[in-house]
């Protein structure tokens, strides 16, 4: 089958841009923006050959995995853009739910889960299933003519593969048992995408993508170790605040707001990272 958008994406105006094989969805999208694309175009592929993901680590997209961008150019407020990574784990946590049948996918193996869903968010940007990591989601800015900017939000999905040489357990849908492929799957995620960003709002709506994030979120109310810039923050993962930033409280009692760090949850935090 090959890509197409959802029924529901089209009328709102996304459009469809897909490939057999890519250097980055996210690179060619802002390349699209620099020259002049209105933006709501989905940049997809079933092959990633230099996919990256958060701090330039690289992000591999083997043959029938799933690299998708999905390019805006929006209004607003920079730092309201950033939120659109929630947006995007909501919207790809939906579309798993809907393809992969119930009972395939298993929870709770590293204290990360707590078995309320099959899909789970792990701050700021990754889908977890069964405690490791399914997908991950990058977003990228550029600056545009006249004061704009474009973000390009990269969602990559592990449908048929994972990397087994990583600090942290990773898996893919094929591994898991689901048989569902990467045209079926960027199918429901254009859908489940029209309608989480209906609820966003261009930002209006973020403490309801809030308060769903939260619903889904991985190791809430756990023992979390946070890596910031080398240092490591221990405590309780609390909630994210108004502005999605994570909270935790630590052994002192004391409340910290973190704006950005590598988390890690159950075992891997008690184990002194």
């Amino acid at each position: 089958m090959a890509f197409r958008l959802a029924p529901t994406a089209a009328p709102e105006g996304f459009r469809l841009e897909a490939h057999d094989s890519v250097g980055s969805t996210n690179a060619l999208a802002l390349e699209h923006a620099r020259a002049g694309d209105p933006g709501k175009l989905w940049v997809v592929s079933k092959k990633q050959e230099s996919g990256r993901g958060r701090r330039g680590r690289a992000w591999a997209t083997p043959e029938g995995n799933l690299a998708a961008t999905l390019l805006l150019v929006p209004g607003g407020e920079l730092r309201l853009a950033a939120t659109l990574g929630f947006v995007a784990g909501l919207a790809l946590a939906d579309a798993l739910d809907a393809v992969v049948p119930k009972g395939r996918i298993a929870v709770a193996l590293d204290g990360a889960s707590q078995g309320r869903n099959r899909f789970e968010l792990k701050w700021p940007n990754d889908v977890l299933a069964s405690g490791a990591k399914l997908a991950g989601i990058l977003l990228e800015s550029a600056m545009l003519d006249g004061g704009r900017f474009a973000v390009a939000i990269g969602i990559g999905v592990n449908v048929v593969a994972y990397p087994e040489d990583l600090p942290y357990p990773a898996t893919s849908l094929q591994a898991l048992g689901a048989t569902c492929d990467a045209e079926t799957l960027f199918l429901a995620l254009s859908d489940a995408w029209s309608e989480n960003a209906r609820m966003w709002d261009d930002g209006r709506g973020l403490n309801a993508i809030r308060k769903r994030w939260l619903a889904r979120a991985a190791g809430l109310g756990g023992e979390v170790a946070v890596r910031i810039d080398g240092n490591v923050v221990r405590g309780v993962f609390e909630t994210i605040d108004e502005d999605c930033r994570f909270v935790i409280r630590d052994d002192e009692g004391s409340v910290l707001t973190i704006a950005a760090g590598d988390v890690h949850f159950g075992a891997v935090a008690s184990a002194r990272v």
